[in-house]
């Protein structure tokens, strides 16, 4: 047993010795760029990994050459909106990709050094403890020496302290259970007593307080279960949150005759009904109508499924058009390929475009992508939840995404510079994880073809100094990047 032990030991230790080795040393290995390629082909898929290496944790796990990286993107941008020498676009460009690759390396390491710190980090925010304010920051502070620490070759340092820091990430996981949601639901209960709701819905009142004991008990006496702590606290939340409104509606009936009330419901009904398309069937019971709501939904989500199967086949046909147009005498294969593709997409970015309001969002095209700025997404303070008022606008971009078969997509989540960068940060990647969970609930891509990142408030698009500012910069990004080649 101890050979294995010990045995394990010196494997790991080889492992991250090489991963070390890995990472080149301290000369960063810039790989040259042809003149013949495309500057801004080449800063969109620059943009593109570095959200992807935002997304896999990399500017924690190697925060310095994260932030060169960044640096280096930035400049280039800029660079690129002022017409300078594409070399010194293309130096940036290189240098960027270069930095981001050393980023990724590092983050192997660290990866490797330090699983329980990262793992319980990871819990932490989960629980929402980016919302505890200075408490987090300075541990979260802590965080980054130790992997500043790895970026320095200092990996005895991070070894040695990982283990304390992993313990102050579960002290605040264990606190935000029972300060954000345990905390919320105590709130709700008492605001519940002092509105009397209690009285007025007094079986849902119940459920959400029985819960709320059995939560709050289990906490006390099983510190250290925190799965089951979580789990515990978001129903007994749940339900204090379904209290409240079904005290709402319940006030409201309160006040309606009999016929009030069922031509109330009836309302409701065929206001989905008509929605969907689906027949008026208001002279029938209540039963029925919903049957027929429900049914049609089935109905057109099977149309759904269809319509995608379609567009995939529609694809096939056009890359296989794409081939034959391609063997013409005369022609290059490749020129060919790109012009046809490149046609297409911008026959597609106007049909697009016309999907939305000047009001709802700016869609534009930068080379091969689509953006959509959605101006118009609203969700709670302080919440990632996606309210109804918003799938209409979120139809539309499943519409535009559709449109091109199975491109990858980039979520994006941004916010204004109120209050910390960690809770803007982590607000922002609950919004964009929202909007993903939302497409792929949907059926719209699978999951791995969509990727949320939070940017926090470090994207803005005007001064946070005014309210117009900063309602600009709270925003979803959606890029769409679809599968076909872009002309040179």
């Amino acid at each position: 047993m101890i050979q294995q032990i010990c045995y394990k030991r010196i494997v790991w230790l080889l492992m991250i010795l090489f991963l070390v080795a890995a990472c080149g040393g301290r000369q960063l290995e810039v790989q040259s760029i042809p003149k013949s390629e495309h500057p801004q082909e080449l800063v969109n898929k620059l943009d593109s990994e570095i959200a992807l290496a935002r997304n896999e944790k990399i500017n924690v796990l190697a925060p310095t050459w994260f932030a060169k990286a960044e640096s280096s993107l930035n400049e280039a941008k800029r660079l690129l909106d002022e017409g300078a020498e594409l070399s010194k676009i293309f130096e940036n460009i290189a240098t960027g990709q270069a930095q981001i690759d050393r980023a990724e390396k590092i983050a192997k390491v660290s990866k490797a050094t330090l699983p329980e710190v990262i793992e319980a980090r990871e819990l932490a925010r989960k629980a929402g403890a980016a919302g505890l304010g200075r408490d987090y920051t300075a541990v979260e502070e802590e965080f980054l020496e130790l992997t500043h620490a790895i970026e320095k070759e200092n990996l005895g340092y991070a070894q040695r302290n990982q283990a304390e820091v992993a313990e102050k990430f579960r002290q605040l996981e264990i606190r935000a259970i029972k300060v954000s949601t345990i905390g919320q639901v105590r709130n709700l209960l008492r605001a519940a007593e002092k509105q009397k709701t209690d009285k007025i819905a007094p079986a849902s009142y119940t459920a959400a307080k029985n819960k709320f004991t059995e939560a709050d008990t289990f906490i006390t006496e099983n510190p250290y279960q925190k799965e089951q702590m979580s789990t515990l606290a978001n129903e007994a939340l749940f339900l204090a949150r379904r209290h409240m409104e079904i005290a709402k509606e319940t006030i409201k009936l309160q006040q309606m005759t009999p016929e009030q009330m069922a031509l109330n419901m009836e309302n409701m009904l065929y206001k989905t009904s008509s929605q969907l398309a689906a027949p008026d069937m208001r002279d029938q019971s209540f039963e029925q109508q919903l049957d027929n709501i429900v049914a049609t939904i089935s109905a057109q989500r099977e149309d759904q499924v269809f319509t995608t199967k379609k567009i995939k086949e529609q694809q096939l046909e056009i890359t296989d058009l794409q081939q034959k147009i391609a063997s013409l005498e005369g022609q290059s294969r490749q020129q060919r390929e790109r012009l046809t593709a490149q046609k297409q997409l911008n026959q597609l970015f106007s049909e697009v475009r016309g999907y939305f309001e000047p009001h709802e969002a700016e869609v534009y095209k930068r080379e091969n992508q689509l953006i959509i700025r959605l101006k118009t997404i609203e969700f709670p303070v302080g919440q990632s939840v996606i309210m109804p008022d918003n799938y209409a606008l979120l139809s539309k971009v499943q519409r535009a995404i559709r449109a091109f078969g199975e491109p990858d997509v980039i979520i994006g989540g941004h916010t204004d510079s109120t209050g910390p960068e960690p809770i803007n940060e982590h607000l922002s990647q609950q919004r964009a994880e929202a909007v993903r969970q939302y497409l792929v609930a949907n059926g719209i891509l699978p999951f791995e073809k969509i990727i949320s990142v939070g940017y926090g408030s470090m994207r803005p698009l005007a001064s946070n100094s005014t309210e117009k500012g900063r309602a600009m910069n709270r925003r979803i990004d959606v890029t769409i990047s679809p599968n076909v080649p872009a002309t040179r």
